[in-house]
């Protein structure tokens, strides 16, 4: 080490090696090394301690503040039970309804001519909810006419019946009796299905031949349940005309 030169020459030894001393243990200090912080004065301690104090104060008086009683009403607006359900009411079986028929043809009436065309109608069974047919037979009946007077004798067939057949498409002579009595239902037999709630079209046409006699007499339609041998629907009468 060099010998101290200006000033420090004229310091004594001992003072001098007590400044190196000194020095030496400054350096002698771990790198890096963070200071303490300071600590806070006084006064910030004190308010410190004033705010925990009253932070403290409050939180007893709110333990020891009684809650707020809780409205009856108010639980049950959020909690009510759900109302009951509404009763089911049950639904009462259809009506019974039964067998329905119709006749249609121009103008409401046959209004024939000797000789001339003949006349189409129709026949509608409807049936009801109520029976099942199994054989529904369409009957036709006429009274025989007296003619006018002055009608040359009677001669050849006096009426031709036919009926409409849809799977052959041609027309089919149908029988038409022609009496004054009634013939009992226990007497016919055939015809065709009808179920429940069932319809049933039927095409007829009538004519006149030309060497019959003219005058009035109604074509009487009946229904007629072959099984059970009576009336499935009451009659229709067709009022009717022949003319020359």
């Amino acid at each position: 080490m060099p010998a101290p030169t200006g000033p420090l020459r004229s310091l004594p030894v001992a003072v001098l090696g007590a400044a190196l001393l000194a020095g030496l243990t400054g350096c002698a200090e771990t790198p890096g090394a963070t200071p303490a912080a300071p600590s806070a004065p006084p006064s910030a301690q004190a308010s410190v301690s004033a705010s925990a104090s009253l932070a403290a104060s409050a939180t007893a008086s709110a333990s020891a503040a009684p809650s707020a009683p809780v409205s009856p009403s108010a639980g049950a607006s959020v909690t009510g039970a759900a109302p009951p359900p509404s009763p089911r009411v049950a639904s009462s079986p259809p009506a019974p309804t039964r067998l329905t028929v119709a006749v249609q043809t121009r103008g409401g009436r046959l209004a024939l001519v000797r000789g001339g065309p003949a006349q189409e109608f129709t026949v509608t069974l409807r049936n009801g909810n109520s029976v099942d047919h199994r054989h529904v037979l369409v009957a036709f009946q006429m009274e025989p006419l007296i003619g006018d007077a002055g009608d040359p004798p009677a001669g050849g067939p006096g009426f031709q019946l036919e009926r409409f057949d849809p799977v052959s498409g041609t027309w089919r002579p149908t029988a038409l009796r022609l009496a004054a009595d009634a013939k009992p239902a226990a007497l016919f037999t055939g015809g065709g299905p009808l179920g429940r709630d069932a319809v049933r079209v039927e095409r007829y046409r009538l004519r006149a031949g030309a060497g019959g006699p003219t005058g009035s007499s109604p074509l009487m339609v009946s229904f007629l349940d072959t099984d059970a041998h009576r009336e499935a629907a009451p009659h229709v009468a067709v009022p009717h005309t022949s003319t020359r």
